[in-house]
């Protein structure tokens, strides 16, 4: 029976404030509009939010105990590229411990044109299920139509678990603890896992062939079950009038706690602590080379400089002209900077006369060079072969230099194809957290499979150095498409564009990427670019898309700071620390010799207050990068930058700070 609703509302679409502005542009996110909005819901004792403007259902919790991390329907045209949901109609009934949500989303975009109607329910027992039925409304390629399920790895990883198969055999088996190169499990029609004593969650399958991965070998922190397999063909034709219908149900089996605590984020301080013993020496962090922007003039120089760089990568194609114009470039900017350099080697079938050639160039260049990165143009993770071939005609004109294999991709690649570790010296891939989702919430979460790719790429590295390289927000190229991309409009931005470059959000998310990647130990790690839209500091003569990348011409983006915090202390140590709510607030620690800083950063769009435990000397220095420093930090950076902060008491070793949407602070020891 249909429950009696006591409360309906209906909500539209992008109605939801923006942040405030504060000048020239949003210093939040980049663009000047709002956020996705989340709407609370509960069914019996499970509570969760619904995104709109995504179709998005996140963070099924049993009190604080994370049960499923999301739920969405995806669209990818044959190229993998998710087309963006434009959602309407929304309509939400709810009552107290139960709900219905009814909408309908367009995933229109170029020759793809698919409407669907969405449904989902929450009833008083727990029973959660996720509706859709839908119709091509045009005749397209697609790589996949349907349903996503996400577990989270911190409440699943290692754990046991139990699959029913769609001809209703059983299969036990547990969630990966080290990230699985593989599907873990194939042809699923439900999973089940214990959630609490004698609780178990049972997440039920309809409509198509599911199966999981290991969401982790891109980066984003979760197992997702989905479809269609993909050892089945593709792109598949959907002719126009196909009508797909699919639905995901979660039950809970057993007794559920008779009151478990209702996890409200916005409304709970946050603990920051040190955790002793843990201590990683800081990675050496670089930045690449800005091949699409002009060379660095003077002034770029010697602010690249005060970031106390580790290197600058460059990637040289061997096979054509290109590579020995882009080593003499990458030699002039890095002597400019003081850095050495990071060299990405891209071989050909004439490896051996690129290597010979390249040679004498850095020879003649006198270029001084700490690592290469040795790739080869038909594998995409490099036998290690090529660097032991590397290092045979390297090594007398590069002396000291490093020379490693693995993938210029994403760290899948290496994971499917792992060099033999003998006789090179690391292996490496790149990272960005936008392979599957792309709003901000999912950047956040993902940074935490940072880690666990370093620390699965530690057991078969033989004891080589992890060095990740490049970060980036975008992915550079795609390098799973089935056709060649479109060309764009001239006056276009490029998919590697990302307006959160020069955000308080890009701030706050790469010192998260700086936390996850030292603590687990990765040897080194390349951040973003020197200058422009990939970089962090934009060119003299600023951006060519000032609409959609609102920045002004020099402008230092608020992640500068982030890593010139993080570069004073070169050399230094990373000790762990811990926050009470991870995907909220988070930060870390560093040390060399006396001396301690921590960096904490707000992780939403909401205001925060941590509780932190100091390391260091009773009075402390505060500093923060936020909505009211912004300005000064992005327009005036180095006198910024020469403002001590604010100074503070911290007794008996404690702070509470309040932290604006996505900001920074910094904390010093104060000393006298």
């Amino acid at each position: 029976m249909r429950p009696a609703w006591t409360r309906r509302q209906s909500l539209a679409l992008l109605s939801g404030a923006a942040l405030p502005l504060h000048g020239w542009q949003s210093f939040y996110n980049g663009k000047d509009e709002p956020l996705p909005r989340q709407i609370e819901l509960a069914a019996g004792p499970l509570t969760m939010i619904f995104e709109p403007e995504l179709a998005f259902l996140r963070y099924l919790r049993l009190g604080e105990t994370e049960v499923i991390r999301g739920i969405y329907a995806a669209v990818r045209d044959r190229n993998w590229g998710a087309i963006a949901p434009k959602v309407t109609g929304l309509l939400v009934e709810s009552r107290e411990k139960a709900f219905r949500v009814l909408f309908d989303v367009e995933c229109k975009e170029g020759v793809i044109d698919f409407l669907w109607h969405g449904e989902v329910t929450g009833g008083p027992d727990g029973a959660v299920r996720f509706q859709m039925n839908g119709e091509a409304r045009a005749a397209f390629l697609r790589n996949r139509i349907g349903f996503c399920l996400l577990h989270p790895v911190r409440e699943c990883a290692g754990k046991a678990c139990t699959v029913r198969h769609s001809g209703g055999s059983i299969e036990s088996g547990k969630f990966p603890l080290y990230v699985s190169p593989h599907q873990p499990f194939k042809d699923m029609a439900a999973i089940l896992h214990q959630v609490a004593p004698g609780l178990t969650a049972e997440v039920t399958f309809s409509g198509e062939i599911f199966e999981m991965e290991d969401h982790r070998n891109w980066t984003d922190a979760s197992y997702k079950t989905y479809c269609t397999p993909l050892d089945r063909p593709f792109p598949v034709e959907v002719k126009q009038g196909t009508k797909i219908t699919q639905s995901v149900t979660i039950a809970l089996r057993g007794q559920a706690p008779a009151a478990p605590t209702v996890f409200v984020v916005r409304r709970k301080q946050i603990a920051f602590e040190m955790q002793p013993g843990q201590v990683r020496p800081l990675p050496r962090i670089g930045l690449g080379v800005a091949a699409d922007s002009p060379p660095l003039s003077t002034d770029e120089a010697r602010r690249l400089a005060l970031l106390r760089p580790a290197h600058l990568r460059a990637d040289l194609k061997l096979a054509g002209g290109s590579g020995e114009r882009a080593l003499e470039r990458a030699v002039k900017e890095a002597q400019a900077v003081g850095a050495p350099l990071e060299l990405a080697l891209h071989l050909s079938e004439n490896a051996e006369s690129e290597l010979q050639k390249l040679a004498a160039s850095l020879s003649s260049h006198r270029a001084r060079v700490v690592r290469f990165l040795v790739f080869h143009e038909t594998e995409r993770s490099s036998d290690a072969r090529w660097a032991r071939l590397a290092r045979q005609h390297l090594a007398a004109v590069a002396p000291g230099a490093q020379f490693g294999a693995g993938t210029n991709s994403y760290f899948a690649e290496l994971n499917r194809s792992r060099p033999d570790p003998a006789g090179i010296d690391f292996v490496t891939y790149s990272i960005n957290p936008q392979v599957h989702a792309f709003d901000n919430r999912s950047l956040v979460e993902n940074l935490e499979a940072q880690a666990d790719s370093v620390h699965s790429a530690r057991q078969f590295a033989g004891g080589k150095g992890i060095v990740v390289s490049p970060v980036t927000f975008k992915p550079r190229f795609n390098p799973n498409a089935t056709a060649g991309e479109a060309a764009l409009p001239p006056d276009a931005v490029p998919p590697q564009v990302d307006p959160r470059q020069l955000s308080l959000f890009g701030a706050a998310w790469t010192a998260g990427s700086v936390k996850y990647l030292s603590e687990s130990g990765a040897q080194s790690v390349t951040y973003f670019e020197t200058t422009g839209a990939g970089g962090v500091i934009e060119t003299a003569a600023g951006s060519r898309w000032p609409k959609q990348f609102p920045s002004q011409p020099s402008q230092v983006f608020p992640l500068y700071h982030v890593l010139a915090d993080v570069g004073e202390f070169s050399g230094g140590e990373m000790l762990h620390a811990s926050s009470s709510q991870p995907l909220v607030a988070g930060g870390f620690i560093l040390r060399k010799g006396n001396r301690f800083r921590v960096l904490v950063a707000n992780l939403t769009a909401d205001a925060q207050a941590v509780r932190l435990t100091w390391p260091g000397a009773p009075r402390v220095r505060i500093k923060k990068l936020d909505e009211h420093s912004v300005r000064a930090a992005t327009t005036a950076a180095e006198s910024w930058r020469l403002q001590p902060g604010d100074l503070l008491a911290a007794p008996g070793g404690v702070l509470e700070v309040a932290l604006a949407p996505y900001a920074v602070a910094r904390l010093d020891s104060a000393e006298g």
